[in-house]
């Protein structure tokens, strides 16, 4: 007797996910890649021509936070690494990896090599619709999520890839351009259909905090990995000894401003709330205010990675200082708006602290490189220690 095996009932399967959850392993796997995608992005911004370069970094660090945050709902509903999700995960890492390749030739054709911006168009648009069929399949018994997944698809990834596109087709100069258009449109067309739609749905607290804490763990990474980039192969000397020590201290100053409490009150006001209103701060606090925490790092670690590259100069330079000082000020000030978002109080040293570095950047920029270092370190670890003096003196209730 023959035994017909049927995949496709196995394969549709989904596993809920319930209040409590945590990070899967899959999701851990799934972020590797992006390990990749954040090296690229500053080396992208590094090679090109400023201020140009900047722009095309953040329109493709937008584009992969975009897929990255698309995964982390999807998780949040239903387990990664169980039935239909676990091959939906594998498709975007693949597309998302393929993208990452195409990077550096991603705002020019080269003869004789695969357009560049065509395969990122084309490998965003699989990353983008796989979340939504799959987001369709996990979200069958919840008509209000299905809703909202068809609208965010019809209002925003469609556009947005048709966009995308067409700026591919025109190419240079104009293709920039249409693509910064794009990116902000999808910002805007997310958020608008969101809070008009209502349906997006945050099942485990714990999993989405936790989900976002790890990006940022990966982001950080990449301001350690842009010293080793920065020096290209240069053979040890004191210089390098002491550029690398304080460019490791910039990191540690912003993994304890991020991790040092901040992580855990975050998680404790999303978990204070139910439905809506943990959807809506969801949104607000991880899926937006989170983008310039990330891009504040990326952008640092171009500061350390043309810092540590030209030790041998008398000054740091206008792209190197700029990144530096004002990278870290925006992973202040967007740490300083979650805070303002959960709890409704200004964090005034992490604004002051952001200010300062702001107003710091034309010093940096003339100043030796490890100077340069040397003062955005003082200010992050000095940042850490205040908090730390002062953080447990109260605990302000959550705002709804």
């Amino acid at each position: 007797m023959i035994h017909i095996h049927r995949p496709s009932v196995e394969s549709l399967r989904v596993a809920g996910t319930s209040e409590g959850d945590r990070v899967t392993s899959l999701e851990l796997f799934f972020d590797l890649v992006y390990v990749f995608a954040f090296t690229q992005v500053t080396t992208l911004m590094e090679h090109g021509h400023a201020p140009g370069s900047l722009v095309d970094g953040f329109i493709v660090l937008s584009l992969l936070w975009w897929s990255w945050c698309s995964f982390s709902w999807l998780a949040n509903q239903a387990r990664a690494d169980e039935g239909v999700l676990r091959g939906a995960f594998v498709v975007a890492m693949v597309a998302v990896f393929i993208a990452c390749l195409a990077l550096p030739d991603a705002f020019h054709d080269v003869p004789g090599a695969l357009s560049g911006a065509g395969v990122v168009v084309a490998c965003y648009a699989v990353v983008r619709l796989t979340h939504a069929g799959v987001y369709l399949v996990a979200a069958r018994h919840d008509p209000r999520l299905r809703r909202q997944v068809v609208v965010t698809v019809l209002a925003s990834v469609i556009p947005t890839v048709t966009l995308l596109a067409v700026g591919a087709a025109a190419g240079a100069p104009g293709q920039r351009w249409i693509w910064l258009a794009a990116v902000l449109y999808d910002f805007a067309a997310v958020f608008v259909s969101a809070n008009a739609s209502r349906g997006w749905v945050i099942q485990s607290a714990a999993h989405f905090a936790e989900r976002h804490a790890l990006v940022v763990i990966l982001a950080l990474g990449e301001s350690i990995v842009s010293i080793a980039v920065g020096l290209g192969g240069a053979h040890l000397s004191w210089h390098i000894v002491v550029g690398a020590v304080l460019s490791i201290l910039i990191a540690v100053g912003l993994y304890f401003a991020y991790f040092d409490h901040l992580v855990d009150r975050l998680e404790q006001a999303i978990d204070a709330v139910q439905g809506r209103a943990r959807a809506k701060l969801g949104t607000d606090t991880f899926t937006y205010l989170h983008f310039p925490i990330i891009a504040g790092v990326i952008v640092s670690a171009l500061g350390i990675e043309q810092a540590m590259g030209h030790l041998d100069d008398h000054h740091l330079g206008a792209l190197g200082g700029w990144a530096l000082g004002g990278g870290v000020a925006l992973f202040l000030a967007g740490t300083a708006a979650t805070v303002l978002r959960c709890y409704g109080e200004w964090s005034a040293i992490r604004l002051g602290a952001s200010l300062l570095l702001v107003a710091l950047s034309p010093l940096l920029t003339v100043v030796h490189p490890l100077a340069a270092v040397g003062l955005v370190a003082v200010v992050v670890l000095a940042l850490a220690v205040a908090e730390s003096a002062r953080f447990a003196e109260r605990e302000p209730s959550p705002a709804q």
